[in-house]
């Protein structure tokens, strides 16, 4: 192996291995005189001839941003990283500049001030936050500012970042004024930096083939980010992955993301603009999400699972909200792997209007909450005189295999009184549980929590080991089956307050309860199926099958 790539494999070891700084040794990398670039060449931009160092240990700030002004001031061109370590506060991204990482590049976020300090590693801050607006209020503080970041752009066109080198955030805050991995950064303290890359109000945009090493509170946070293209990266990090916040004509593919304490793939569609958005014409697909892995040994290929006593977050899901005020219109999801996290989230509780979602041919295991859950609620942050309950309607998902979902948590779909969920099939599913619960639970009534934050533990123990069903008009289910690794003695589906629900070759363990519980059902049917006998219902009131 090349004496490089075995000291960058051993620096992603490191990082993996917890909280905090990782030290770097100047001598990791060393500038490669087979990178393949001729500093000479029109349109090249090398930034050691600009002054960067790339030792771990200088500040290169100043002579990255230099580079790209060059390129920017010549019309565009390439600003390349040979191999080395760039130790830098923020970098401005320009329109028609591509930076490309080349093998055994890192870009290294140097140390944001820690409480009480005025300045970071040797001498520096990250840009200022941008002055808070009238509707800062509306979301977290992260989604709302963009130039405390390692990388950064606004109201830029036509800009890349191409790999194969690494983003390592190393002194970026993850956003948590009490970080549980150890950390002292405070994301609102000025100076500190908090996103690996972030960008508003761009078009035409290309990341691909570089590894994001923990990046913050974001991955990569993109705001109204149009014509955009996110290509085999791999991110191993401390929250979000990447946040895809009123994005439109979005392309995300051939990704891996471990995220342990947050989301893994997450459009949004928030107020941070200071207007409603939709994230609209997204594909995401072949992708791999977990939340399983020490952060680190994903991108160094050790992949150390957390022993099961030292973690319970395992979130590293996709995920259409928490914000949502502008919606998600036209998305299709496609040939994912889910692994140790927890699964699909499709959620409006800001007013968003969530429309035209296809999801097909997703594997899972070893979930840490449901399977899938869709919630229509009425949390409503945003502008009170236009904010108001959304819609969620024509979903369709197919071809999902689960195995070992957990026991207190089925699949849930939960709008909110008088405003249901609408139109969804779900087919070609196969859902194996744990089990193990008892009847007592069966009797759990969860509360409405209708402007409650949304999670699928925040209804409790669910009454139901396969599907809890509420405030749902049209849902259709067609080959799919409810197994369980353990003697239940739930049923397997719970409908309350549903109407028109069709169940066709459905295959679920029939408890003592029966497989079906119906409250306040109207229009239900039953078909061909090994759950149940075939049945034709005009109205179900607390009624087992």
């Amino acid at each position: 192996m090349n004496p490089i790539d075995t000291k960058r494999r051993a620096f992603l070891r490191a990082g993996g291995l917890g909280a905090g700084a990782v030290a770097l040794p100047a001598s990791s990398f060393a500038f490669r005189a087979d990178s393949g670039v001729n500093p000479g060449s029109a349109g090249i931009f090398n930034v050691r001839e600009y002054g960067a160092v790339g030792d771990g240990k200088t500040l290169d700030t100043q002579a990255v941003n230099r580079a790209i002004e060059s390129a920017a001031g010549a019309g565009g061109g390439d600003v390349v990283f040979p191999g080395g370590t760039y130790l830098c506060f923020s970098i401005h991204l320009k329109s028609q500049v591509h930076l490309r990482l080349l093998q055994g590049s890192v870009i290294m976020a140097a140390d944001s001030p820690r409480p009480g300090e005025q300045t970071g590693y040797r001498s520096g801050v990250y840009d200022a936050a941008e002055p808070k607006a009238a509707w800062d209020a509306y979301q977290d503080y992260g989604h709302n500012h963009w130039h405390n970041s390692l990388l950064w752009g606004e109201d830029l066109h036509d800009l890349s970042v191409t790999g194969p080198g690494l983003i390592w955030g190393n002194g970026l805050s993850d956003g948590r004024s009490e970080n549980h991995r150890g950390g002292e950064f405070i994301a609102e303290q000025p100076g500190v930096g908090n996103k690996a890359i972030a960008l508003k109000n761009c078009r035409n945009v290309l990341f691909r083939d570089f590894d994001i090493l923990k990046g913050g509170h974001f991955g990569l946070l993109l705001t109204g980010v149009d014509n955009l293209t996110i290509d085999n990266l791999k991110i191993d990090t401390d929250r979000d992955g990447m946040d895809l916040d009123c994005c439109q004509n979005a392309r995300v593919s051939n990704c891996t993301v471990n995220s342990p304490w947050d989301d893994g793939i997450c459009p949004k569609s928030s107020y941070a603009l200071g207007f409603a958005r939709p994230t609209r014409n997204v594909t995401i697909s072949n992708c791999w999400v977990t939340g399983d892995f020490e952060m680190g040994t994903v991108l160094d290929g050790t992949f150390k699972r957390f022993s099961p006593d030292a973690h319970q977050w395992r979130t590293g899901r996709i995920k259409c909200g928490t914000e949502s005020n502008g919606g998600f219109i036209n998305i299709t999801i496609s040939d994912c792997v889910f692994d140790g996290c927890q699964g699909y989230a499709l959620e409006s509780v800001d007013g968003a209007l969530v429309e035209d979602i296809t999801i097909t041919n997703t594997t899972m295991r070893d979930l840490s909450s449901s399977p899938l859950f869709m919630r229509l609620g009425s949390r409503l942050r945003g502008p009170k005189e236009t904010t108001k309950v959304g819609t969620m309607r024509r979903i369709l998902i197919s071809n999902l295999t689960c195995y070992q979902a957990p026991q207190n948590l089925s699949s849930i779909l939960s709008g909110v009184p008088g405003f249901p969920i609408e139109d969804v099939k779900l087919s070609n599913i196969y859902i194996e549980t744990v089990g193990g619960a008892s009847a007592a639970v069966a009797q759990v009534q969860p509360a409405e929590l209708e402007s409650k934050y949304p999670e699928p533990s925040m209804f409790g123990p669910m009454p139901a080991f396969g599907f809890f069903l509420r405030h749902v008009r049209g849902i259709e289910m067609s080959h799919v089956e409810i197994a369980t690794a353990a003697p239940d003695e739930r049923p397997a589906f719970h409908l309350s307050n549903v109407e028109r629900a069709d169940f066709f070759a459905v295959t679920a363990p029939r408890s003592a309860l029966g497989a079906f519980a119906l409250e306040n059902v109207k229009d239900f049917r039953i078909g061909w199926s090994r759950a149940a006998p075939d049945v034709t219902l005009e109205r179900a009131q607390n009624k087992m099958l």
